[in-house]
């Protein structure tokens, strides 16, 4: 447990340690989780605390709201550091408090940035916290569900902590400015500073009071008084740091955002979570590569250019890099933004690809089958395969899906933009199909004859339509 030096004073702390909050009348935001008859709140009233693991960003409470279940259980409290800590001190803090098991004592174990340790080390709590030796809270800035194991997480209640709101932070900031622990009511600033402060901070709290610290003690001193003016804050805020951890959840939640905006054809959106990410330090490429993949899953053949226009993009910034490429980026996002949307690229994908899991063995048609050698030949592989180039209308009757798969669909083109185009080239093709069918497999005459011919003729339609389907598309569109 972490214990302050005989020779500290509570003036050499920064703002944000004075003025972290002691009871949960002063702890701000998180409404949700600690408002009048909220669950969260009812377990730390009547000291029934469970296991648990706030989630949330920087700056939200998460070892503040520890500290003050620490005031008010009856329990041992023990800070722990995940960056600081290994197997060897965890072992050392669990004997003792299995000791204090044995004699009725509880112990709360504090885990700060439990995200850190890695599986062996979280591990290493299982046993304690199955036995009740230990009750266990840890605080992490990144999704429990990746980052902690699953057997340790389904022993813990998961809160999530949400990022203050700007209302919220003003609040803080103009408690600070009043408390005595922060400033005692000796500093002048305007209330819409006091906003662009908070504002600033995007709902980190410690963030805001550092702030606000910083353009106190770059104010002017007018006798006992402090002058904050609007320039002092300009300079304090000048350039805002963005957090921004490029393998952590809110890297995907970003370039989900991205691609949902592009998809939802709504081009404003798309641009600024661009900013965001490409601000905050991601690496172009990697947003040109998801923008690429985006071009043949959203749009695909209803605008086939959308694909040329991602590439480029991605070559650009492969060639000249940031921040030049931003331009080039934007370009690619609004023009697929704005582009005609169809899905059946990435739909006859899924469907083949279920099929080809599901049926590995199944063989290569014959007909179909490269010959390179006499056994080959021998074999029949290539007998009857006909050259699509040598024809006039540069087509064939031939079946190129297993015999198992005939009468399989799975590029079903839409009517969006070109593709419509598309559409009518393949229902050609599938019309011409039906007719070679028929001129091969005519009707033998009255009475079962032609129920025979016409169930003939609908089975190998199937097969034959589809089997030319898969390449016939592309190779106009080309």
């Amino acid at each position: 447990m972490q214990q302050r030096s005989m020779f500290e004073s509570e003036d050499s702390q920064p703002l944000a340690a004075r003025m972290r909050p002691r009871t949960l009348d002063e702890f701000a935001g998180q409404t949700h989780l600690l408002g009048e008859g909220k669950v969260l709140r009812r377990l730390i009233e009547s000291d029934k605390i469970g296991s648990m693991i706030f989630w949330g960003p920087p700056g939200v409470g998460k070892t503040t709201l520890a500290r003050i279940i620490a005031g008010r259980t009856k329990a041992e409290f023990i800070d722990f550091s995940a960056v600081t800590s290994g197997i060897k001190e965890i072992r050392a803090v669990m004997e003792r408090a299995e000791r204090g098991r044995l004699f009725g004592a509880k112990t709360i174990l504090f885990v700060d940035e439990i995200h850190r340790f890695n599986k062996a080390q979280q591990d290493a709590f299982l046993p304690f916290v199955e036995r009740g030796s230990i009750i266990l809270i840890g605080a992490t800035t990144e999704n429990p569900s990746f980052e902690v194991n699953g057997a340790l997480l389904s022993r813990c209640k998961v809160f999530v902590l949400q990022a203050l709101k700007t209302e919220e932070i003003a609040a803080l900031l103009r408690r600070a400015l009043a408390d005595e622990r922060g400033f005692g009511g000796r500093v002048d600033i305007e209330d819409e500073l006091i906003t662009a402060i908070a504002n600033f901070a995007n709902g980190d709290a410690r963030s805001a009071l550092t702030t606000l610290e910083m353009a106190v003690l770059n104010g002017q001193v007018q006798g006992e008084r402090t002058l904050v003016t609007r320039e002092t804050i300009e300079q304090c805020i000048s350039k805002k740091s963005l957090l921004y951890d490029k393998t952590g959840e809110e890297h995907y939640n970003l370039i989900s955002a991205l691609h949902k905006s592009m998809r939802n054809s709504d081009p404003d959106a798309a641009v600024y979570w661009l900013a965001r990410m490409l601000e905050a330090g991601e690496d172009p490429l990697y947003i040109a590569r998801r923008v690429t993949r985006f071009a043949a899953e959203d749009v695909g053949l209803a605008d086939p250019r959308a694909l040329e226009v991602a590439v480029a993009a991605y070559q650009a910034c492969h060639w000249i890099g940031m921040p030049e490429c931003t331009v080039h980026l934007t370009e690619a996002v609004v023009y697929l933004s704005l582009a005609p949307k169809s899905n059946a690229l990435y739909v006859a994908y899924g469907r083949a690809r279920k099929d080809a899991l599901t049926m590995l063995a199944e063989p290569v048609p014959l007909v179909i089958r490269n010959a390179p050698t006499k056994l080959m030949r021998e074999l029949d592989y290539g007998k009857g395969y006909q050259y699509a180039h040598d024809t006039a209308e540069k087509l064939t009757d031939m079946q190129c899906l297993p015999d198992s798969l005939s009468g399989r669909e799975y590029y079903t083109p839409t009517q969006e933009g070109a593709e419509a185009k598309f559409s009518a080239r393949l229902q050609d093709i599938k019309a011409w199909k039906r007719a070679r069918l028929r001129e091969a497999h005519p009707p033998r005459g009255k009475g079962s004859a032609p129920q025979g011919g016409a169930q003939r003729d609908t089975g190998v339609q199937a097969g034959q339509t589809k089997g030319d389907t898969q390449d016939a598309p592309p190779a106009e569109g080309k």
